[in-house]
């Protein structure tokens, strides 16, 4: 699946769990969709957990 595929869907989502749920829910959905793409970076590799941590002028590469 591509990008545009995944934002569309994640789109979806959220619309539903606003219309159904109301703001509560739509927070909810927002907050638990981009902890989980933080987790899925995190396990594909793509992130280190340092990288939460240091601040912008600290470039250790």
């Amino acid at each position: 699946m591509n990008l545009a595929v995944i934002g569309m869907i994640a789109g979806m989502a959220l619309g539903f769990a606003g219309y159904f749920g109301g703001f509560g829910a739509f927070v909810l959905v927002a907050a638990l969709g981009a902890i989980g793409f933080v987790a899925g970076r995190f396990l594909e590799g793509d992130l280190e957990p340092g990288e939460f941590f240091r601040s912008r002028g600290d470039r250790r590469r």
